[in-house]
C-alpha cells in the first residue's frame, strides 16, 4: 500500500491546527501538530514530512526563523500562513525558504490546491520519467530534481528547482513575468511579481559565478527573464 503523504501543521492557535488536523486527515493525509516552532523541530527530528504548513507569529520562534532552519537541514516545501497581506513579509518569508505564502482567513479548498501544486514539485513517481537535459553549462535530471552546472552540483529547494527547468526547457526564449508565474505557482499569482523577485535571485546565487552581473539568467527590463545556458 502506498504510503499517505505527510504534513506537518505548525501553528499556536488551537482552534487552527485542530482543523487543519481534521480537514487534511480526512482528505487522506497523515497529519502532525505542533503548536510552536521548538516542538515542530522536535517532531522533524524524527518524523520525516513531505510538506510543513507553519503560522508566521507565534511566540518565541517565529515562522520565519523556523523557515530558515528547516531549509538547513531539509528541501521539503514549505507553506507559511499569516493574516499580514504585505509584501515586505511576504518577500521576508520567502527569503528564508517559505515555498508559499497563504493569506488567513483561508478556505480549505484554497489551501489544499496549494499542498497539491507543493507536493507535485517534489521528484516524479517511479514510471514518469522525464530523462535528463544537457544544454550548454547546464546539466539538469528532472526525475532526481538535481541540477549541475560547470560540472558542480547545485543545491535547490523544489521551488527553485521547478522555476530553473521551466527556464532550462525555454531556453534562449524571453519569459514574461505573468508566463513564469502561471507556469510555477498558478493563475491566481499573475501579480505576484516580488515571488519571482526572490526566487530568481536565490537560484543567481547558486548558478551565478558573479550574481549581481548574471549571464545565465538574465533580466529583460519591464518585460520578464531569458535563460542563456552558456557553454560554446
Amino acid at each position: 500500500m502506498e504510503r499517505r503523504r505527510r504534513i506537518l501543521v505548525v501553528d499556536d492557535e488551537p482552534q487552527i491546527t485542530r482543523v487543519l488536523r481534521v480537514g487534511l486527515n480526512g482528505r487522506g493525509f497523515d497529519v502532525r501538530t505542533a503548536a510552536d516552532a521548538e516542538s515542530a523541530l522536535d517532531t522533524l527530528a524524527d518524523w520525516t514530512p513531505d510538506l510543513v504548513v507553519t503560522d508566521l507569529t507565534m511566540p518565541g520562534t517565529d515562522g520565519i526563523e523556523l523557515c530558515r532552519r528547516i531549509r538547513k537541514r531539509s528541501q521539503i516545501p514549505i507553506i507559511v500562513l499569516s493574516v499580514k497581506n504585505d509584501e515586505r513579509t511576504k518577500v521576508a518569508a520567502l527569503d528564508e525558504g517559505a515555498d508559499d505564502y497563504v493569506t488567513k482567513p483561508f478556505s480549505m479548498d484554497e489551501l489544499l490546491a496549494r499542498i497539491r501544486a507543493a507536493l507535485r514539485r517534489m521528484p516524479a513517481a517511479e514510471g514518469a520519467s522525464e530523462g535528463v537535459l544537457e544544454v550548454g553549462d547546464f546539466r539538469v535530471d528532472f526525475d532526481a530534481h538535481a541540477v549541475s552546472v560547470r560540472g558542480e552540483a547545485v543545491r535547490l529547494t523544489p521551488k527553485e528547482f521547478e522555476l530553473l527547468a521551466y527556464l532550462v526547457r525555454h531556453a534562449g526564449k524571453v519569459l514574461t513575468h505573468r508566463t513564469l508565474l502561471t507556469a510555477i505557482w498558478g493563475a491566481n499569482y499573475s501579480e505576484q511579481v516580488e515571488y519571482l523577485r526572490v526566487f530568481v535571485g536565490h537560484i543567481r546565487k547558486k548558478i551565478e559565478v558573479e550574481p549581481s552581473s548574471p549571464r545565465y539568467l538574465v533580466t529583460e527590463p519591464w518585460t520578464g527573464y531569458r535563460f542563456d545556458p552558456g557553454g560554446e
